[in-house]
């Protein structure tokens, strides 16, 4: 037996049935659409959210909520991870360099997680209380 012997089953792909095409097919006349009415015309079919006249649901409901000008995303970094990668860093961007963040987040904060050895000097970064206490006690500095 080889691949090239192998065919598949007469019955295993169904062919899609015709509609339209005689009474002789079981789906022929009407097509499977029924007698009259705006389902069975062509191109009659109602809009996305109608409900015959009655109240949509999207109208019954209130509105709720708005959107605020202010998302601004705040993206969290451990200490430990900036530890393993800089000695100094000076702002956003050098964090965006070294594509620890991309480059939609426009805000960045430091949070503690574990105490390090190297001496960090960072500016211009918002540092949690308790990493900025590990940072001055591994002999580093925040501006």
């Amino acid at each position: 037996m080889y691949l090239s012997n192998i065919k598949s089953n007469k019955e295993s792909r169904k062919a899609k049935k015709r509609v339209g095409r005689g009474i002789g097919s079981g789906l022929g006349k009407t097509a499977g659409r029924g007698h009259k009415g705006q389902k069975s015309r062509a191109g009659g079919f109602h809009k996305v959210g109608f409900e015959g006249g009655q109240m949509p649901l999207h109208r019954r409901l209130p509105k709720r909520g708005f959107t605020s000008l202010d998302n601004t995303q705040v993206k969290e970094i451990k200490l430990s991870i900036l530890a393993q990668s800089f000695n100094e860093i000076n702002g956003i961007d050098d964090l965006k360099k070294a594509r620890l963040i991309a480059n939609s987040i426009q805000t960045v904060k430091i949070l503690f997680d574990k105490k390090i050895n190297t001496a960090l000097v960072i500016k211009g970064l918002a540092v949690s209380k308790n990493a900025k206490e590990a940072i001055v006690n591994a002999g580093g500095n925040v501006d």
